[in-house]
């Protein structure tokens, strides 16, 4: 019993009794300059109604979708690159640590090394000037959602790598012969046996990737500009500029109901996608 009562202790005081205490907030009445204990529900009532909660809340799972996805398809050949193509090991896991050392450096560099690169005297911007395509810089790279997905894209894709290349060095390298000695071509052998295998990793790193990006307030702050807002700008600013706590407590608690139904659901996909190798 006491082997299990400090992690226990450790969710009840850090995590338990927060989320315990924000949900107990957002039905709180605001009275400037404090804010008064109540039950009601108009903070969620002013979140529902007002069309520019919603529009922010679409926006952040447009980009946070396409993040994820655009991550995806670029992680899953990279994974797949380091496992099966490269035949050194050696090679492998020097290319694999390439992948990881970047989360070994500041969040913030990450994010402002796009902003230089896509800034007006950016290196895009000098590369294009160089070959003679534009005459003088332009503005369209950074301040938009573009320029945000790009970011976020860098920046979370080792977190759909990790889980992929988990999953990829797993698989039994005798089933994959085993389907080439059947006469299966590497096509079908990738859709019949490495993809269904390779699925509990794909929506691991699907789900990190989403979460992640879904929660993420310094990017559009970096080089999202005035319609890169996202759901944790405004959180931010009701915490913080605002100064109203339930408010944001309110639109908090529904961003904690919403990732618990994204990780609901992935963990559906991945117990659907789980084969018995026994």
């Amino acid at each position: 019993m006491a082997l299990f009562s400090g992690p226990f202790l450790w969710i009840l005081v850090f995590m338990i009794i927060p989320y315990v205490v924000m949900i107990s907030v957002s039905f709180w009445t605001r009275q400037f300059p404090l804010f008064v204990p109540d039950f009601q529900w108009g903070n969620y009532a002013k979140i529902v109604l007002d069309p520019q909660y919603a529009t922010v809340v679409l926006r952040t799972l447009k980009i946070a979708t396409i993040v994820t996805v655009v991550s995806s398809l670029l992680a899953y050949p990279v994974a797949y690159m380091l496992v099966f193509t490269i035949r050194s090991e050696a090679l492998s896991n020097l290319l694999y640590m390439c992948v990881i050392v970047p989360l070994w450096v500041s969040y913030l560099l990450r994010a402002y090394t796009w902003k230089i690169i896509l800034g007006t005297n950016g290196a895009l911007n000098s590369l294009l000037i160089s070959v003679g395509l534009i005459k003088e810089p332009l503005s369209i790279f950074l301040y938009n959602q573009t320029a945000m997905i790009i970011t976020l894209v860098y920046i979370f894709i080792p977190f759909m790598i990790m889980p992929l290349y988990a999953v990829l060095k797993n698989i039994p390298r005798s089933l994959v012969e085993a389907s080439e000695d059947l006469g299966v071509g590497p096509f079908h052998t990738f859709l019949r046996v490495i993809l269904p295998l390779s699925m509990g990793g794909l929506v691991a790193g699907m789900t990190l990737t989403f979460c992640l990006s879904f929660g993420d307030f310094v990017a559009p702050v970096l080089v999202g500009g005035p319609d890169g807002t996202m759901v944790a700008n405004l959180l931010q600013s009701q915490f913080g500029a605002a100064l109203n706590w339930p408010l944001g407590s309110a639109l908090a608690t529904l961003v904690l109901l919403l990732v618990l139904v994204v990780l609901q659901v992935s963990s559906r996909f991945d117990r659907a996608g789980q084969i018995d190798l026994r």
